[in-house]
C-alpha cells in the first residue's frame, strides 16, 4: 500500500485526483472512494470490532433486535440490506465502514475534529472497480448487467438475504472478500456526503489488513500533517465544505459555528527544559504557513511577543522546532491568549 505525505493544499488535490481520468467515458471520473480520518494512526476496524470480546458472535443479535424494535420508526420495509444500511446510519455497531465519493468530503472528516488538530490526519483512497474484480463471477456479472460500479441494497438482496448466507457464499475466497455498496438516500446527510459503504466477509476480516496483504496496489493512504491541517480546514470552509453542509440541520449548524469561531491559531508548545528555561511551556500565535511549516510568535508571560520560530509535524508523528532543532509537544487551543 502506498503512503504519501502532502505538504500543502495543492499537493493534497494532486494526490486525491491522481489517475482520475476514466478513458471509457472520456471524463475525469476516477473509480475511487475516500475515507477521511482525524488521526493517521487510526486503523480500519469496524464499529462492530470496537465492541471487543466475541463481537462476531453477537452481530446477528444486534441486527435482529434493531430490526425488531426499530420497525415502526423506519420505512425500510423487509429488505435485509436496507435495514443494515439504516442500522449503520443510526450508529448501531456493524461490520460496515463509511466512505465517500468526494475527496473533499473525506478531507472534511480528516480535519473537523478540533481535539485532533495537533495530530496528523489521513485520507484512504481505494480503487473500487479493481476491488470488485476480485469478487466471484456471479457478483461481477451483477455489476456488468446493471452497468454499475457499486452494488445497491436491491442487488445484494438478490444475492444473499442474511449475513450468514453472504459469508457462506464467499467463504472460499482467500483472505476474505470486500465489496462497496451505495446506501439508500435515507436523508440529506447521506446525499450531501456522497456516501458509500464497504463490507467484508467474514465479520472478523479487516479492510486495512486485506489491502496490505492481498491488494496493496489498490489503495493510497494520503497523510495530512498536523501542520497542514489548518490550511486544508480553512480552504474547505471557503468552499462551503462545512458541518452545515455535511450534517444538515441545527446540530450541524451548531457544530460549524462552534469550530468556525474558535480561535484555532493559538498553540501551546512545551519545549525541552534545557532549550526554553525557566518556563518550558509557551503559548504561540500562528503567524503564517507555507508547505507544512508554521511560523509562530512565542508569547511571554505578559502576553507580549517574545520571539518567533518555525515549527512543523514530521513523518514520525512528532512536532519539531526548526529554528531550535528540537522536538516539542504541541496542543492547538480553542481559546485566547488571556486563557493561559
Amino acid at each position: 500500500m502506498t503512503e504519501v505525505r502532502i505538504r500543502n493544499w495543492n499537493e493534497l488535490n494532486e494526490e486525491v485526483f491522481r489517475d482520475s481520468w476514466y478513458a471509457p467515458h472520456g471524463r475525469f471520473r476516477g473509480p475511487f472512494v475516500f475515507r477521511g480520518m482525524s488521526n493517521a494512526k487510526w486503523d480500519l476496524r469496524t464499529s462492530l470490532m470496537r465492541l471487543g470480546g466475541p463481537y462476531h458472535q453477537i452481530e446477528s443479535s444486534l441486527l435482529r433486535n434493531f430490526r425488531k424494535y426499530g420497525h415502526r420508526n423506519s420505512g425500510s420495509g423487509e429488505s435485509f440490506w436496507h435495514w443494515l444500511a439504516v442500522a449503520q446510519h443510526h450508529g448501531l455497531p456493524t461490520r460496515l465502514l463509511d466512505w465517500t465519493y468526494s475527496p473533499h468530503v473525506a478531507a472534511h472528516f480528516a480535519t473537523e475534529d478540533m481535539e485532533e488538530l495537533a495530530h496528523d490526519g489521513a485520507i484512504w483512497r481505494v480503487d473500487i472497480m479493481r476491488v470488485h474484480q476480485r469478487l466471484p463471477k456471479e457478483l461481477r456479472q451483477m455489476l456488468e448487467e446493471e452497468n454499475a460500479v457499486v452494488f445497491t441494497t436491491n442487488m445484494l438482496d438478490s444475492y444473499a438475504t442474511s449475513l450468514a448466507e453472504f459469508d457462506r457464499r464467499l467463504s472460499s475466497l482467500e483472505g476474505g472478500a470486500v465489496l462497496f455498496l451505495e446506501p439508500p438516500s435515507l436523508d440529506d446527510r447521506i446525499v450531501n456526503q456522497a456516501a458509500f459503504l464497504s463490507i467484508m466477509s467474514p465479520a472478523t476480516a479487516r479492510l486495512d489488513h486485506w489491502l496490505e496483504r492481498i491488494a496493496p496496489d489498490l489503495c493510497r493512504k494520503i497523510v495530512i500533517p498536523a501542520s497542514v491541517k489548518l490550511e486544508v480546514r480553512d480552504k474547505l470552509d471557503m468552499m462551503n465544505l462545512t458541518e452545515r453542509m455535511i450534517y444538515p440541520g441545527l446540530d450541524g449548524l451548531s457544530k460549524w459555528l462552534k469550530r468556525y469561531y474558535s480561535p484555532l491559531n493559538l498553540m501551546e508548545i512545551r519545549y525541552p527544559e534545557d532549550v526554553m528555561a525557566p518556563n518550558s511551556k509557551r503559548l504561540a500565535l500562528i503567524a503564517g504557513a507555507e508547505s507544512g511549516v508554521l511560523t509562530v510568535a512565542l508569547l511571554a508571560e505578559n502576553g507580549e511577543v517574545e520571539c518567533s520560530s518555525r515549527v512543523e509535524s514530521r513523518a514520525d508523528g512528532c512536532w519539531y522546532d526548526i529554528e531550535r532543532n528540537c522536538r516539542i509537544e504541541v496542543r492547538l487551543r480553542a481559546g485566547s491568549a488571556a486563557d493561559k
